[in-house]
């Protein structure tokens, strides 16, 4: 029969976040992580029938075990003290930065300046002769040039279309979400490649990895079994084996190599509030290897980069002098970033994104909370005073657009978790919630910001406040 885990966090799950003094934010890291193990265990992994195999995985076991789980603080009794984030988290949460993505395989690692520098020594040596050749014979060159003009515009065009031929004939169907991309690497070999990586990450944090004795390390391996088991029925979620590394690490991230090596920081632990996020975040991570992001994206900046290859020689020969052509060959260079690379990987981080949620869905992880964490860490931003950037500057969408395309996405969710005979969900909406809590803390800051300005002036009636 098919089946689908159920995630049911009901119970008297101590609250733990968004409470506290304000003043006191600098110790939510660490909080987020003990109430996540020291709330009390409820049943969380179950079994719902259902009578349709549309999204539901079939197992033969049901997991049938407690792990930790969070709730968050109700509606009806908001808290009085807001705990926001901690002003220690340096840098943003981006999944699966470009220096974590698996590598492009050896070979075009070593060929691709290789291939730069002859494209600029090609430049240059033409330019040169080009400046060597007496006025006569510039001038028969040119009358030649012209008088088959038709001829070099056919062989431009030919080499225009072997280059457009290699892109359709190197097309494939994206798992699940069906979209056509460019992939020139062969899927096999690139995982094998990925095991270089993974050699790295092992020896860089070989003394920071948590045993599988450490209750963290227990959390994340049967959250990411939960989602695996719940989506096996997608071939390339069974095909992997899913293989768990924690480790010891402030920072707020998470990454899953191609070959099913997942990572997790401490820091992301301490940063969701509860284990519907941290589950969100690794059905995230597990997209971007499903749905092989790292072989494609270094598809598409090996042959960008080979047809760039033609404009960086054109720059160097028509450039008058070197300094304009280094000049040029920058230009070139940001042009292709922010105008290719950079929105495309924030495409596939949005990608990322709703098949996360799907998986997340699946497994009857409440999907609402999804677009909570986005928000969460669009405050700490705030908080900490961080300049806001523009989107087309940064390789994944903003946290406030994350969000907005999270809300949108989580009625589908909602329509999936539902035909995985899911329980209901329970209690309020958590974005609710956080809406509430920050009016809250708008509201007590207010109410603060009052209370220092009667104390600043003798004549007006000092106004006793509570606490908050």
């Amino acid at each position: 029969r098919n089946r689908c885990q159920r995630l049911d966090l009901s119970g008297n799950a101590r609250n733990c976040f968004l409470t506290g003094n304000p003043d006191s934010y600098r110790k939510f890291i660490g909080k987020g992580l003990r109430c996540l193990l020291d709330a009390p265990n409820t049943e969380v992994f179950s079994n719902a029938h259902h009578s349709s195999g549309r999204f539901c995985s079939q197992f033969s076991q049901p997991l049938g075990e407690k792990i930790p789980s969070l709730q968050i603080s109700s509606v009806a009794q908001p808290s009085r003290h807001f705990r926001v984030w901690n002003t220690q988290i340096i840098r943003s949460f981006h999944t699966s930065p470009s220096l974590q993505a698996a590598p492009v395989p050896l070979f075009w690692i070593i060929v691709k300046p290789a291939q730069k520098l002859f494209a600029i020594i090609l430049g240059r040596s033409i330019r040169n002769w080009w400046k060597a050749l007496p006025p006569n014979k510039r001038e028969l060159f040119k009358e030649s040039a012209r008088k088959n003009k038709w001829k070099i515009l056919l062989g431009v065009s030919s080499l225009g279309v072997v280059f457009v031929m290699f892109y359709f004939t190197h097309l494939e169907e994206t798992p699940i979400t069906g979209r056509a991309r460019l992939l020139v690497f062969g899927k096999e070999h690139f995982r094998e490649l990925s095991q270089m990586e993974y050699d790295m990450w092992m020896e860089q944090f070989k003394s920071q990895m948590l045993p599988e004795t450490d209750a963290r390390y227990q959390v994340v391996e049967r959250v990411v079994g939960h989602l695996s088991e719940s989506n096996k029925d997608i071939p390339q979620v069974s095909a992997l084996k899913w293989v768990i590394h924690v480790v010891d690490e402030p920072g707020v991230n998470a990454f899953v190599l191609p070959n099913g090596q997942v990572f997790v920081f401490t820091g992301l632990l301490d940063a969701v509030s509860d284990i519907h996020q941290l589950s969100f975040i690794l059905g995230h991570e597990i997209a971007h290897a499903v749905l092989e992001h790292a072989a494609e994206k270094a598809s598409l900046v090996h042959f960008l980069d080979f047809l760039s290859l033609i404009f960086l020689t054109m720059i160097w020969a028509i450039c008058p002098r070197d300094s304009l052509a280094v000049v040029g060959q920058w230009i070139q260079s940001k042009l292709q970033e922010f105008m290719f690379d950079r929105p495309y990987s924030r495409t596939l981080e949005a990608e990322a994104d709703k098949v996360g949620l799907q998986f997340a869905a699946k497994a009857c992880v409440d999907v609402r909370a999804s677009s909570v964490f986005w928000q969460q860490m669009e405050l700490a931003e705030t908080i900490q005073g961080q300049p806001k950037l523009p989107e087309w500057l940064s390789t994944h969408p903003s946290h406030e657009n994350r969000a907005e395309h999270l809300d949108r996405l989580i009625p589908e969710a909602l329509k999936i978790r539902e035909s995985c005979n899911c329980p209901s969900l329970s209690g309020p909406d958590p974005r609710l919630i956080f809406r509430l809590n920050m009016q809250h803390l708008l509201e007590s800051s207010k109410g603060r910001e009052a209370s220092n300005s009667t104390k600043q002036d003798p004549s007006k009636p000092k106004l006793d406040f509570p606490h908050t």
